[in-house]
Parts: C-alpha cells; sequence; structure tokens
C-alpha cells in the first residue's frame, strides 16, 4: 500500500502517513526500522505494510516508494 509521509521524530523513530484517502495512520520504532530507512521527510511517498483493519490496523514497515 501506498502512503505519503506526514509526520516523523527521529528520536523515536515513529510517526505517522496520510493514505491516499487523507486517514492518518501512526507507525512506531519497529515499523520504521524494518524499512532500513534512517530518515523521513514529510512529504515522501512511502509504501507501507500493514496487519489488522480499522482501529486495530497497524502499519508493520514503512520504506520509500520506488517506481
Amino acid at each position: 500500500m501506498q502512503a505519503t509521509a506526514y509526520t516523523y521524530d527521529s528520536e523515536t523513530r515513529s510517526g505517522s502517513v496520510l493514505l491516499d484517502d487523507g486517514t492518518p495512520v501512526t507507525f512506531e520504532a519497529p515499523a520504521f526500522d524494518a524499512g532500513g530507512l534512517r530518515l523521513l521527510r514529510p512529504g515522501q511517498r512511502v509504501r507501507i505494510e500493514v496487519d489488522g483493519e480499522g482501529e486495530a490496523r497497524r502499519i508493520t514497515l514503512v520504506t520509500l516508494q520506488t517506481f
């Protein structure tokens, strides 16, 4: 699934993305670390993997979207 980076805190390695429908979804450090990134800037397109649905949905991987 694709999204756009919205927030990122380099100290906690957590943040949030906006899905293409505008829904914000947060991610924690393990999801960021799983993608192998060192930095994330708001506005970057990312690829995410999620587990669960609705309120139980959580991001398990954040990495840059490559074309």
